[in-house]
């Protein structure tokens, strides 16, 4: 006998495995194979275009916004440090007493402008690059346009830097991602079949630092001979890590340059501010007296070691504390004592680095010209004999 009409629908869904009878719905849409087979190509394909923009538009505005929060805490806490740096040092300065350069309240409000131009660049650059990335890709293909969309992209973005001010000229951060980006290309080139051989001396061991023995020729000339030269932020950089006056500067510069010291007053005067009573030879062809005193070059060091890294200290703590609060939020969160521990460690490492660069270069230098006094005396002694 037939089954009973009980208001059941019997349908059959063909799948990969082959027939199946399904009777427990009383209304066909509640069927999931009736309901599956009954969405239409088109329906499927619209559905996952409106899935693939959300995403495409999800990617974008989360790109903006790190982009912004990156830009804005980094640049915030940094220009927090050194406000904070400069507010303590004008207590007791003279300068606050005259009245002279910005307020507080002034300078408060710099440091908001600069930190909301920052973040809006950064937040504009990234928003802008995954644009034209995605705009790309959808049209032309992932795969197809893989090669060159990058660089279109980034040659949209780049213009995003005017927000930070159309005034205002950003040489060393430019320089600076000009770098990197040198820095990037140079590691696809020694993957590359075509330019392998030619950046093949990227891989060689240790040659990081013989690019760094030729910037620290050229950054220490510029630094005694010639520091007009110089962006006034970096060579106020300099001259605060350097460790030594204006004046020592200024006679060193006179004997590198084969010229007898003009200001050796200025030298003593200097050094008998800080109670050290000398007196130095106008002939005087080594400038060892001139840059450490009374003391030997073995202790100058040791002592200008320690007097560097206090000094380096308040220079890294904001550069690896902020990135740490801002980009590292999530993992901080989660395993604090290992961010933290490497935020110290790098912070003491980089110390450490440029404490021993600015002692080592003083040091150096007197090294150099006794090697090059007592090479002149042989010289000499050679042509009389």
């Amino acid at each position: 006998m037939p089954p009973a009409d009980d208001g059941a629908t019997t349908c059959t869904a063909i799948s990969s495995t082959g027939a199946a009878t399904c009777t427990a719905f009383s209304n066909h849409l509640d069927c999931p194979h009736c309901r599956k087979s009954d969405t239409s190509p088109s329906q499927s394909h619209s559905s996952a275009i409106s899935d693939t923009n959300s995403e495409k538009l999800r990617r974008i505005i989360f790109a903006s916004l790190k982009g912004f929060s990156i830009g804005s805490g980094l640049k915030g806490g940094l220009s927090l440090f050194s406000l904070l740096a400069r507010l303590s040092r004008r207590k007791s300065s003279k300068f606050s007493r005259n009245g002279g350069g910005l307020s507080s309240s002034e300078e408060i409000t710099s440091v908001i402008k600069e930190t909301l131009r920052y973040g809006l660049f950064l937040g504009t650059f990234a928003g802008t690059f995954t644009s034209i990335d995605e705009f790309i890709a959808s049209f032309g293909g992932h795969r197809r346009t893989a090669k060159w969309r990058a660089l279109v992209a980034g040659g949209i973005a780049g213009p995003s830097l005017l927000l930070t001010g159309l005034n205002t000229q950003h040489n060393s951060l430019t320089i600076y991602i000009l770098m990197r980006a040198a820095v990037l290309a140079s590691r696809c080139g020694i993957k590359s079949k075509r330019f392998g051989r030619i950046c093949k001396p990227l891989t060689w061991s240790h040659g990081d630092i013989f690019l760094m023995c030729l910037s620290s020729s050229q950054i220490l000339s510029a630094y005694i001979l010639n520091q007009e030269s110089l962006p006034s932020s970096y060579k106020s950089f300099l001259n605060k890590h350097g460790g030594k006056d204006l004046s020592i500067l200024e006679g060193v510069k006179h004997l590198a340059t084969g010229n007898n010291v003009l200001n050796l007053d200025a030298v003593e005067k200097y050094y008998n501010s800080l109670g050290v009573d000398i007196t130095l030879d106008p002939e005087m062809k080594v400038p060892c007296s001139m840059v450490h005193a009374k003391q030997s070059c073995e202790t100058h060091f040791i002592s200008f070691l320690i007097q560097a890294y206090k000094r380096a200290v308040p220079v890294y703590l904001p550069v690896y504390l902020v990135p740490a609060l801002i980009v590292h939020r999530q993992d901080l969160l989660k395993r604090p004592c290992s961010i933290l521990w490497k935020s110290v460690f790098g912070m003491a490492r980089s110390s450490l680095f440029l404490s021993t660069y600015c002692a080592s270069a003083w040091y150096v230098l007197s090294v150099i010209n006794y090697l090059q006094l007592q090479l002149y005396i042989h010289m000499h002694l050679y042509t009389y004999l």
